[in-house]
This record gives C-alpha cells, sequence and structure tokens, in this order.
C-alpha cells in the first residue's frame, strides 16, 4: 500500500515539474532526426523524449524481468527433479556393512 502511494507521489511530482517547465518555456526548437527536421514545441519535444527514454527502459527491464523467470522455471524444475531422486532414494532398501 506504501509503495503505490509512493509511486502515485512521484508521478504527480513529476506530472507537476512537466507542467511548470512548459509553462516557463513556450519556444519552438528545431529536431533533426537524420531523415527529417521537425519544428516542435520544447515541451513537446522534452515529453517526447521522456517517453521514448521510458519505453525504453521498461523494454531493457522486461528482458531482465523474463530472464528471471527462465532461471526460476529451471530452478523450479531442477529442485521437483531433485526431491524425486530423494524420493526414491528413501524407498530403497538399507545396506547393512556387516
Amino acid at each position: 500500500m506504501i509503495r503505490r502511494v509512493i509511486v502515485v507521489i512521484i508521478a504527480l511530482l513529476i506530472a507537476i515539474a512537466m507542467f511548470a517547465f512548459a509553462s516557463v518555456n513556450t519556444g519552438t526548437i528545431d529536431v533533426d532526426l537524420l531523415f527529417a527536421e521537425v519544428t516542435s514545441s520544447i515541451p513537446l519535444a522534452f515529453t517526447v523524449a521522456f517517453a521514448a527514454g521510458w519505453l525504453f527502459g521498461l523494454l531493457c527491464a522486461s528482458v531482465w524481468v523474463f530472464r528471471l523467470l527462465r532461471e526460476r522455471r529451471m530452478l523450479r524444475r531442477s529442485l521437483a527433479n531433485s526431491e524425486a531422486e530423494v524420493s526414491s532414494l528413501r524407498t530403497l532398501p538399507l545396506n547393512d556393512a556387516d
């Protein structure tokens, strides 16, 4: 619950900062994209850059999460095999070392 509140507060702070930035910087800039040149307002350009960075970060994090999920699946399978082996060894009769 506290984590959700912290995330909402951070999102609100980012939104307030973006609104303040947009209200102060009302000019336009030229953005060269190698294949085209676009004239845009400064707040729109920064918002697009922020969103692109956020999406790229999300993509990188998802790759890491999928690797962790795959590793967890492999570890669970290994654990199940080990538990089955231990269970089968417990059913074997004991050989006395007489």
